[in-house]
């Protein structure tokens, strides 16, 4: 189905629902409305705000779980989704197997990189413009590099800068199969540039892991943040208006995805414009 995009809008075209609210969808880091399964749930955290949840179809592209692919098997040519078929597939597992699910990092690709933080100081960014306009031109020196995507595959000496922003916002998020929570952030809704990078929560390392301290209260200040039953899945979840965060990780370059789909949710992709990330993301602070 086509992007649908109009002002103020009170229905949900994906199933005929009625919106909570009227959503514009002229806003900023909006998703498509024709993706958009549930605006029901609004987050009242104790750090003050409200924040609603767009519950959307949308997925990477590249996905492979059970989650995604029943995601895709619900929507894509389908003329009248069902809604029960949407609400059944979200709720179906981004694992696959014994042991995968939970907390711990589930994925083998560049495992050594992902589970360290990097050596370098911190660097401080006014904005994700600002780092995405300094990286952009460096792909294609890493792409020469050919780093190796097995589990053994460490940091390169050009991953190695911690970077910090004081104030950038939490757009969308989802989980994917490895158990990262792959965070959409960009710049303020009210700035002229709307740009977004990935930075990643990861699964958690064994716990005698120099990193797990840190990755652990990551994680664990995301998930207190939104609660269990509002963490995201497969789908991407937006948020609305996009989540104020202080956020801090490590630089890593997605040679998983240099080739192909980067990367994104189909809305938001377009304002990609690097397969940089921050992975893992060491500290952050919503709200």
């Amino acid at each position: 189905m086509a992007p649908i995009h109009h002002l103020n809008v009170t229905q949900l075209p994906l199933t005929g629902a009625k919106a909570s609210e009227p959503l514009d969808l002229s806003r900023t880091g909006m998703p498509a409305l024709d993706t958009i399964h549930d605006d029901r749930t609004v987050i009242k955290p104790k750090t003050g705000g409200s924040y609603r949840i767009l519950r959307t179809t949308e997925v990477d592209r590249y996905e492979n779980n059970p989650a995604a692919n029943a995601i895709r098997k619900a929507t894509l040519g389908q003329k009248s989704p069902k809604l029960s078929d949407i609400r059944a597939a979200v709720k179906r597992p981004v694992n696959r197997g014994k042991g995968t699910a939970g907390d711990n990092y589930a994925g083998t690709d560049r495992k050594a990189a992902k589970l360290s933080i990097a050596t370098g100081q911190v660097e401080e960014f006014a904005d994700v413009a600002a780092l995405a306009e300094q990286l952009v031109p460096l792909v294609p020196k890493m792409m020469s590099l050919h780093i190796s995507i097995k589990a053994d595959s460490g940091r390169v000496p050009e991953e190695q800068r911690n970077i910090h922003f004081a104030k950038a916002f939490l757009y969308a998020a989802s989980r994917e199969a490895d158990n990262d929570f792959h965070l959409i952030v960009g710049c303020d809704p009210n700035s002229e540039d709307e740009v977004y990078m990935t930075m990643e929560i990861s699964g958690l390392p064994p716990t005698n892991y120099p990193a797990f301290n840190d990755l652990n209260e990551a994680r664990t200040a995301f998930k207190t943040f939104f609660g269990q039953a509002n963490l995201p899945g497969a789908g991407y979840h937006y948020y609305h208006p996009p989540i104020p965060l202080d956020i801090q990780g490590s630089l890593f370059f997605d040679a998983t995805h240099s080739k192909g789909q980067a990367p994104g949710p189909p809305s938001l992709k377009p304002n990609m414009p690097t397969i940089f990330e921050l992975h893992p993301v060491s500290s952050i602070k919503l709200g």
